[in-house]
């Protein structure tokens, strides 16, 4: 198919990879194992971000070449639709062009999450991998904006990436609004085969399949042993000796859930949500006028 027929493109931290593993699923889609190629945020120029972990991550791993990108898609076969989930094409202020350049005709989904849990699981996230050394979520929305000024790449701007108004803005500017379906993570959480069907039905393909949706993926939180989280996700030598023993579905299930029980979440103070929360109360009044839609429950 060369070109992909839909893209998942945000929030980050709101249930994207859980919906890739969701979509890919059904017998009629397709979607590369490679998660986040991020081609369209820089479609030929190679990411330099300067924060701690970003060359091992996305500087390494999108993929800039159109070549590259394509050959992605090259598994799809005959399937209806193909397509790809990098949650930062929504945040990146250059994406809706490109991707409306080169897939004009392109289905886009989006999931949005609270501003407030969006940031601070973005937070637990960067803890999760032993790289944000605030052990503190307010320093580290105190310490974003040298962040960002310092090249440090989306994910941690706990804050920033939040605002969606703005960015769902520059998608509605360059596509019909019949190409966007909004969700969000509560609607995923409260009900996600209905989440599911709709998004099936949007994209093209039997709305009646139903995957599993017991699973959640890639959570974030503070590991119990980091040395047991290190071997579960980093050494190779686990991995090489599951490989032999396990199928690869039994296998990763295993290991999922390994790192799920290694894994704690602390609260955010109630005080603190709140004071956050009131913070965002402009933009999540702009995003409801945008979207129609009530968030009342973003605001407690």
């Amino acid at each position: 198919m060369g070109w992909p027929t839909f893209l998942v493109i945000g929030a980050a931290k709101a249930g994207t990879s859980s919906l890739h593993e969701y979509l890919s699923e059904h017998p009629d889609v397709f979607l590369p194992e490679r998660k986040e190629p991020n081609f369209f945020a820089f479609d030929g120029r190679s990411p330099s971000f300067s924060g701690p972990g970003d060359d091992d991550g996305i500087n390494r791993h999108s993929v800039v070449d159109v070549d590259q990108y394509t050959a992605l898609f090259d598994g799809a076969g005959d399937v209806r639709a193909s397509g790809e989930a990098s949650p930062l094409y929504l945040y990146d202020e250059r994406a809706p062009h490109r991707i409306a350049a080169r897939l004009p005709e392109a289905r886009l989904i989006v999931l949005l999450r609270d501003p407030v849990s969006r940031g601070y699981a973005s937070w637990l996230h960067k803890r999760r991998d032993g790289v944000e050394p605030c052990r503190d979520f307010v320093e580290g929305l105190a310490r974003e904006p040298e962040r960002i000024a310092a090249g440090w790449e989306f994910i941690w701007h706990y804050r920033r990436a939040g605002r969606y108004a703005a960015q769902l803005e520059r998608y509605f500017d360059v596509f019909p609004a019949k190409q966007i379906q909004i969700h969000l993570t509560d609607d995923l959480e409260s009900d996600p085969i209905g989440v599911m069907r709709s998004i099936f039905e949007f994209i093209g393909v039997d709305p009646s399949f139903e995957p599993d949706v017991s699973q959640r993926y890639n959570p974030s939180g503070v590991p119990k042993s980091r040395a047991l989280h290190q071997l579960l996700v980093g050494a190779q030598l686990p991995r090489r000796v599951a490989r032999r023993l396990l199928s690869r579905d039994r296998r990763d299930r295993i290991f999922r859930a390994l790192v799920r029980r290694n894994l704690s979440k602390p609260s955010l103070p109630p005080e603190v949500r709140a004071r956050l929360a009131d913070q965002e109360e402009p933009e999540i009044g702009r995003l409801e006028a945008l979207i129609d839609r009530d968030l009342t429950s973003w605001r407690r």
